[in-house]
């Protein structure tokens, strides 16, 4: 599942108790965050119990399910009949194997219905934690979920004698799932910043009979949690420039059909955008940042993973990531714009592939819009967007004289968090990407 990912959610069994699997064969599917993944099964054999549930949330690394590969003398019964450590312990490895991918569900042990994690309970069992001090603790995962990240904030300040019901937060951004409604026209939530409360009243919306009520999947909540939780966690601020991209479009418009031809590749002007966007991070790294939750420290990034936010086809949004961009060239970033486009558009990619961002590149040029002003995807602190390319009458300055001419011309925009990045930083890092493109070397080998 890759390293960043500690637990995801099994969304539908494919086989059932008794079916015949093949090696490789699709058995279950999951989720983790906005991606949904076909987990292939790694024996050939009946499928002889399924130890969780559709709907369950379960750890990365735990058992999920039994296969039966070969006929022996232990039954199928017997063997489902026993745990699954002893399973493995005690039967014959011809018999039973231990299908793991995912883990144990979570448990609501407390008298207000919480939810708790295995990791976040291991935690709580080390340090002491009560269920009643669990229930104190404000979740800023799904449905109020408490996180890893907010049972350690909560240990942090709870070792420095800041435990105060009304003010823990695990997370900068936890939603409050304390959602009041009823007969009045609006719809209160309360919202926790850095320990402080804002009602947020949400206006009551009518329907008509000739209106069609659409459910939001599971993609289009997350989206929606992430941008308000990012809007009322980081103060945004939204810096533009306008860049003379001419050499670029021609470089490219000459080179494009040699470099498919000889690496089997499109060249599109997205991995010329990330090359120049990694260069200008190389020169102000302290845009490739994030802020730690207790908004007390600035964690500087060591690696440069750009994140590519990508439209899919049913409307919903996906940033993929591509790890270590400053490693790699121009085509090595091309081969990466490729892969992780087309994949999103197919719904393959892998869970590790959504994580680990550091800063990232929005191209509503796609679009035909001329700039945008994106929201920050948490705990990145920057996001910026390149418009649509449109020639433009541009003044020139020549050792004749000011002309006139015909340019290839493009806004830029950074959407970056005011909280450590002020509008010097955010300036010179806008402008130095855009120096870069305008500089670009039209003799440049491919």
């Amino acid at each position: 599942m890759g390293e960043s990912v500690a637990e995801a959610t099994i969304i539908r069994w494919v086989k059932n108790e008794g079916d015949y699997v093949k090696m490789d064969e699709t058995v279950l599917e999951i989720a983790t965050d906005k991606v949904d993944s076909e987990i292939p099964s790694p024996y050939e054999g009946k499928l002889l119990k399924k130890l969780y549930k559709e709907g369950d949330v379960v750890q990365v690394g735990k058992p999920i399910a039994l296969i039966g590969t070969e006929v022996a003398s232990t039954s199928p019964s017997q063997a489902v009949s026993e745990s699954p450590a002893s399973v493995t312990k005690e039967a014959p490895a011809s018999v039973t194997k231990s299908f793991t991918t995912s883990s144990t569900p979570l448990k609501s042990t407390s008298s207000g219905g919480k939810f708790y994690s295995p990791l976040v309970r291991n935690i709580a069992k080390e340090e002491g934690i009560s269920v009643e001090e669990l229930e104190s603790i404000q979740g800023s995962g799904l449905n109020g979920r408490v996180t890893k990240a907010d049972i350690l904030a909560y240990v942090e300040k709870r070792k420095n004698g800041n435990t105060s019901a009304s003010t823990i937060s695990g997370s900068d951004n936890a939603i409050s799932v304390n959602v009041s409604s009823g007969s009045s026209a609006e719809v209160s939530t309360d919202i926790t910043v850095s320990s402080h409360t804002i009602l947020i009243q949400r206006p009551a919306v009518s329907v008509s009979g000739g209106d069609e009520i659409i459910e939001m999947d599971r993609m289009r909540k997350i989206i929606a949690d992430n941008m308000v939780i990012s809007k009322h966690v980081a103060p945004h601020v939204t810096s533009f420039v306008e860049a003379d991209v001419t050499n670029l479009v021609l470089w490219r418009e000459k080179v494009k059909k040699d470099f498919e031809k000889r690496e089997g590749e499109k060249l599109t002007f997205t991995p010329l955008f990330i090359e120049a966007m990694v260069k200008a991070v190389k020169d102000f790294p302290m845009i490739n940042v994030s802020v730690d939750q207790t908004q007390t420290k600035i964690i500087k990034r060591k690696n440069i993973n750009i994140g590519m936010a990508a439209a899919l086809p049913n409307g919903n949004l996906i940033v993929p990531v591509i790890k270590n961009a400053d490693e790699k060239n121009l085509l090595g970033l091309t081969k990466a714009v490729n892969d992780l486009a087309n994949r999103a558009r197919q719904n393959k990619l892998q869970p590790d592939e959504i994580q680990g961002g550091t800063i990232t590149i929005s191209n509503v040029g796609n679009f035909g819009n001329v700039m945008g002003t994106p929201i920050i995807p948490l705990p990145q602190v920057a996001i910026m967007a390149v418009g649509t390319i449109k020639k433009k009458p541009a003044v020139l300055e020549t050792p004749h004289g000011d002309v006139i001419a015909i340019r290839h011309m493009m806004f830029l925009s950074l959407s970056y968090d005011h909280r450590v990045v002020d509008g010097s930083l955010g300036g010179s890092f806008l402008r130095r990407v855009a120096d870069y493109l305008e500089q670009w070397d039209v003799n440049r080998e491919i």
